[in-house]
């Protein structure tokens, strides 16, 4: 892989020469801009404002154009002896956990490549001891014309480096979420959380960009004189989609797709938008299903009530035969005893008349 910047890494008191190189690549399809009558290259060219003439390459320099207008020229050589220490040298400033990171900081990633033989040991070095901190490196370096901001961290046996957005240039999120209250039901995350584990991990070696397949079928077609292949008609708007019954579906889908047994599908429900006569009748209609749903709580009610009145009734009712079946088992035995005390009585008087008296000498 071609360098585009030499220069070394300072750690410390350490110095790793290194060679930077780019560490991906664009595949996406470039286009030539053409003149739609005949087809022919619309090219640019490079002319010179004051001798109205195309310049090459090599007399093309950079200048910075004051605010007057004034184009002040300013050379490789000037930039080379900035008076900063990143110009040669990729400055380690700090380590700290992966995990600071925001990626919304990440830009364009390099391979920091050894620069010979006498680098291998430092910068092996600077891997094993990233790789046990599980830390990566903050660096500063300058590229370009500019200084920028770097991360470094290790990838397989190499050292990358992610250039990083200085944090004011990462603009704030306002303004861009919802802003309506929006109820999300227990039910609806159980949903979600199960269309997450159904689809789970990927591979990440097995995407591949489908645009990009879909372009070159598109070229092919048009340099072989067919006609392209046309894209599916895009949904209809203006329809609420019924959350739940997608979220079903979506699990079901998933499951299906990895061979796993479902029930039977289901169609999600369409509903259309509310039109705004309607939204303004509604406030008397859902008054009016207020009262009939009042009328039959009462209603309701009052069945209730005399169905308590009734077993109440019954109970009392109940009390009074166990009081009268009391009684009447209390007098039954009260006159079971007198007669039994009479008996006895009249036992004892016959045998007081039969008991022979004694005679007196």
């Amino acid at each position: 892989m071609r360098s585009i910047w030499n220069g070394a890494i300072s750690f410390g008191l350490v110095s790793i020469p290194i060679k930077l190189v780019n560490a991906t690549e664009s595949h996406s399809i470039s286009f030539r801009q053409i003149h739609t009558e005949d087809g022919g290259r619309i090219r640019y060219r490079k002319v010179c404002e004051l001798e109205d003439r195309e310049v090459s390459s090599a007399e093309i320099g950079k200048g910075y154009e004051d605010a007057d207008g004034t184009i002040i020229p300013i050379t490789d050589e000037d930039l080379s002896h900035l008076p900063i220490p990143t110009a040669k040298t990729i400055e380690i400033v700090a380590f700290v956990p992966g995990d600071r990171i925001d990626p919304l900081q990440m830009d364009a990633a390099y391979y920091l490549q050894a620069g010979g033989a006498p680098a291998a040991k430092p910068y092996t070095l600077l891997r094993e001891a990233l790789k046990r901190s599980n830390k990566v490196a903050i660096a500063k370096y300058a590229l370009r014309g500019r200084e920028r901001l770097g991360m470094l961290r290790v990838v397989g046996d190499a050292i990358a480096m992610h250039g990083l957005l200085w944090p004011d240039e990462v603009r704030a999120p306002e303004g861009v979420a919802p802003d309506t209250d929006v109820t999300v039901r227990d039910k609806e995350l159980d949903l979600a959380d199960a269309l997450m584990d159904t689809l789970g991990e990927v591979d990440l070696d097995d995407l591949h960009d489908e645009y990009r397949d879909a372009v070159e079928e598109v070229i092919a077609a048009k340099a072989a004189g067919e006609t392209p292949p046309e894209a599916p008609s895009p949904p209809s708007g203006g329809k609420v989609l019924d959350l739940m019954a997608a979220l079903e579906n979506s699990v079901r889908a998933a499951k299906e797709s990895r061979g796993e047994e479902t029930e039977a599908p289901e169609e999600a429900e369409v509903r259309p938008l509310p039109e705004r006569k309607a939204a303004r009748t509604s406030p008397k209609e859902t008054g009016g299903k207020k009262s009939t749903s009042t009328a039959k709580k009462t209603t309701a009610s009052s069945g209730s009530a005399r169905k308590s009145t009734a077993r109440t009734a019954k109970t009392a009712k109940s009390a009074q035969s166990a009081k009268k079946t009391t009684a009447s088992k209390s007098t039954a035995a009260k006159k079971t005893t007198a007669k039994k005390t009479e008996k006895t009585a009249a036992k004892k008087t016959t045998a007081k008349k039969t008991t022979p008296r004694k005679r007196t000498a």
